[in-house]
């Protein structure tokens, strides 16, 4: 039996899942990281993405986190985000419109902060549609 580490992944809002893990990733911000059981402490901030946790038996369950933190003990792993989703949640409409409001903020860029807050959207939109095209992936390969 392999060996698993405890996962917490929390928004503001709710409890997305808690329970035991052989691996997670997250979108760390300096590129993804791969936390396995009895891993080295480890404080880091995420950006927008996607969290992978595979189950024990080989089940992955993906997640959409905007941002946040993550925290990592020996044998537990914390994900603290504003906003977080498991994928199969996640409105592919509501994310496509998202990408194209932004991109068009962006493209008439007015001013520093809106153009700083349509990259920021574009970032989180195309996060989640990276998630939901990962999910729709591994539902045609299981």
């Amino acid at each position: 039996m392999a060996m698993t580490l405890h996962v917490d992944i929390v928004s503001a809002e709710k409890e997305l899942f808690s329970g035991p893990a052989e691996l997670v990733t997250a979108p760390g911000e300096l590129g993804e990281l791969g936390i396995l059981p009895r891993h080295s402490q480890l404080l880091t901030r995420l950006k927008p993405g996607q969290v992978r946790v595979r189950l024990q038996g080989g089940e992955e369950q993906l997640f959409y986190v905007s941002g946040g933190l993550l925290e990592v003990q020996p044998h537990l792993v914390t994900i603290l985000s504003d906003t977080a989703e498991r994928a199969r949640d996640l409105d592919e409409a509501a994310a496509q419109s998202a990408k194209q409001r932004a991109e068009q903020v962006i493209a008439d860029h007015r001013s520093d902060f809106e153009y700083a807050r349509a990259k920021a959207e574009l970032a989180e939109a195309i996060a989640q549609l990276q998630a939901i095209e990962r999910l729709r992936k591994t539902r045609k390969s299981g």
